[in-house]
């Protein structure tokens, strides 16, 4: 459920703001549709930003390195074992 309401959410971001374009380039400035398009995608994109936050205080995701199982490297520069 988690990752479906993320999904929607950035795919929103991404609808909208090609919309914006796409009315960018056909009303050439005459309208305010871009601007309200551009709202839409920056209140989304707040929007997802909350949820993936509270999905990390809440524990649904979990951050991991680039290499989850490589050894971590100490406070003094060398890898432990």
């Amino acid at each position: 459920m988690f990752k479906l309401l993320v999904l929607i959410l950035f795919l929103i971001v991404l609808a909208s703001l090609g919309s914006s374009l796409f009315f960018m380039i056909q009303d050439k400035g005459k309208t305010s549709r871009p601007v309200k398009a551009l709202t839409v995608r920056i209140s989304a994109s707040v929007a997802l930003f909350v949820v993936l936050i509270v999905g990390y205080f809440a524990g649904y995701i979990q951050p991991h390195g680039l290499y989850p199982d490589a050894p971590q490297a100490s406070r003094s520069g060398t890898i432990s074992q």
